[in-house]
């Protein structure tokens, strides 16, 4: 077997179908078009249709399958009936990428109970309810990928954790029961630990220079991170590379998290 066949099939996800929310920008932007230009046929799930749109666009201008579902995953309602519309594009996916998310971080002392269900609804009820959904067809299918994006407040609090730092410590927990029920049935749950990222999320910071190089700073590499830093280790943790990784917190940081 030559070098390029062994490595297209260890990573290859041709014939794959997935679904990744928040694939319209930023980091979830560039995990759907990894995973897309991996062979996989995408669906993304976000609530701007100019942004998903050109995502998709954009995708298949580069012979990619993609589609897209415009929802709101603030609700529960609204999380199955997207769950259903996006199963609907490719059929049952193998591969769920979480990535929507809400960055409302006001000081501990203010935080209140809109800003608590808010955060809690989007970043932890939205992935245990397609989790739900779609981890028991994987594992009867015998081969799945559930992967979460969460962050460095998954481990450390810090520039105002707040509720966000709860809602992603708790997703990582969710990975880990997620990886307990249907890892032994071939499907593993993974997170990917982003340091700080030059992305929409994060404009409160990424608007402010001293903050940013304060940042970059902090990391081993000496910059901080970019939406296109996260490609590889998506398609390793969606691909048959990672069959033997679960329950993992990968982190994709520049060292920020060891440093």
């Amino acid at each position: 077997m030559t070098s390029g066949a062994y490595l297209s099939e260890l990573f290859s996800l041709d014939g794959r179908v997935a679904i990744v929310t928040g694939g319209s920008s930023g980091i979830g932007h560039s995990i759907a078009g990894a995973l897309g230009r991996a062979g996989a046929s995408v669906v993304i799930v976000a609530r701007r249709e100019a942004e998903l749109a050109a995502t998709v666009d954009g995708l298949t201008a580069d012979g990619c399958r993609a589609a897209w579902v415009s929802a709101d995953l603030g609700t529960r309602e609204s999380v199955r009936a997207a769950a259903e519309e996006a199963a609907e594009a490719f059929g049952e996916p193998n591969i769920l990428v979480n990535c929507a998310g809400v960055n409302l971080r006001p000081p501990m002392g203010e935080l209140d109970d809109e800003v608590w269900d808010t955060t809690m609804a989007v970043n932890l009820e939205a992935p245990y309810l397609l989790g739900q959904r779609f981890g028991p067809g994987m594992a009867g299918r015998g081969f799945g990928r559930i992967i979460h994006v969460t962050s460095q407040q998954a481990h450390r609090a810090f520039v105002q954790s707040g509720a966000y730092g709860v809602s992603k410590g708790a997703l990582e927990s969710l990975a880990r029961s997620q990886a307990e029920a249907w890892s032994p049935h071939g499907v593993t749950c993974n997170t990917l630990v982003p340091g700080f990222v030059m992305t929409p999320l994060n404009e409160r910071l990424s608007s402010d220079p001293e903050k940013t190089a304060a940042l970059a700073a902090r990391t081993m590499i000496g910059r901080n991170g970019l939406a296109e830093d996260f490609e590889g280790a998506a398609v390793f943790l969606s691909s048959r590379a990672s069959a033997y990784v679960t329950g993992q917190a990968i982190f994709v940081d520049g060292g920020l998290s060891v440093h």
